[in-house]
């Protein structure tokens, strides 16, 4: 279980020096985030970990992720973010 502390500190990461990553990553954030098992919770904090420019370059699909599990999380944000869901204000 994501612990609130665990929880924030991901969101707090999620937000990023890019305005295109933000609207890629928080939403998927604020709302999968939490449901997440525990291996896709430790791989999205993976994800965190990558430069910007790499991780927009995986999420715009410029270039594929060399870890097959974190390309498949990235599918995942990818396909999240074309479904509409947007930030809440």
């Amino acid at each position: 279980m994501l612990s609130d502390i665990r929880y924030k500190k991901m969101l707090w990461h999620s937000r990023r020096g890019m305005w295109e990553l933000d609207i890629l990553l928080l939403p998927f954030a604020e709302n999968l985030l939490p449901t997440l098992g525990l291996d896709e919770q430790q791989l999205y904090e993976e994800l965190l970990t990558e430069e910007d420019q790499d991780l927009f370059a995986c999420l715009v699909e410029r270039a594929t992720h060399p870890d097959p599990k974190i390309q498949a999380l990235v599918s995942r944000i990818r396909e999240y973010a074309a479904s509409g869901v947007r930030r809440p204000h």
